[in-house]
């Protein structure tokens, strides 16, 4: 039996991509899944029929991670609907947006992911695991630059993951333990996507380096893998096209 069977999983931004493919898995293993979305309610119940015409369990919730009353409900949906909170997958990210303001990328990839945090502490099980999904581009922004177009959003997933990091006691207390899973960039995403449009040929050249870019289902079977895996608290692990990003470390 699955170590996920009959868990409860909240993913944020899982209508689509990563996220979407991570609560599929997830629900395939046994795990009831919270889908949470921003805006497009039909592309996150689309994602609750998938699971649910597989025979799994899976609710959607819009909620904006900005707004605290959002991520409380968003949390508090986990306990409403099944009983229980046991993993917090902090999928959600962005920042490229041209139209939420300045700071939007900072308030989303490190305020609300601590708010995020605070409200799944305040419900998870002992037992329980949270997990944040980032980019290399961002945990490695200190020692290897990254390109300019991408350089806000990579600063705030790396302030973000820092917070986080940095409240590992906290979790502990708790009996919650904590893994990061980095990855490179994923082809079919939207910020790989914003970032070719923006650069055109960054997906090629980051494509080169690698050796390999993951798919949005390679990737997220990774992220998913992590969720019950016999790894130490604050255990980082590096996916795909790490090996070009710690040898410029060392240069």
């Amino acid at each position: 039996m699955s170590a996920l069977a009959g868990k409860t999983a909240v993913i944020t931004g899982s209508s689509r991509g990563v996220g979407a493919a991570t609560a599929k898995l997830l629900a395939g293993q046994g795990a009831n899944v919270v889908i949470n979305y921003r805006q497009k309610a039909p592309r996150a119940n689309k994602v609750v029929g998938e699971i649910e015409a597989a025979g799994g369990k899976a609710v959607a919730v819009g909620a904006d991670l900005t707004e605290s009353k959002d991520v409380d409900a968003l949390m508090q949906t986990a306990l409403d609907s099944f009983g229980s909170l046991d993993l917090l997958v902090l999928n959600a990210s962005g920042g490229m947006e041209a139209d939420l303001g300045e700071d939007y990328a900072m308030r989303l990839n490190r305020d609300a992911q601590s708010a995020a945090l605070s409200a799944g502490l305040e419900r998870l099980s002992p037992g329980g695991r949270v997990v944040f999904v980032t980019s290399h581009q961002a945990h490695f922004i200190d020692q290897v630059e990254t390109m300019p177009e991408y350089e806000q959003v990579a600063r705030s997933k790396r302030a973000g993951e820092t917070a986080l990091t940095e409240r590992v006691g906290e979790m502990s207390e708790k009996g919650v333990s904590f893994v990061v899973v980095s990855g490179d960039m994923i082809e079919g995403t939207v910020t790989a996507t914003l970032l070719n449009r923006a650069r055109p040929g960054a997906l090629e050249e980051r494509r080169e380096a690698a050796g390999k870019l993951y798919s949005v289902e390679e990737f997220a079977a990774e992220v998913a893998a992590m969720a019950s895996a016999e790894v130490e608290t604050g255990h980082v692990e590096l996916v795909g096209g790490a090996d070009d990003f710690l040898a410029r470390t060392r240069r």
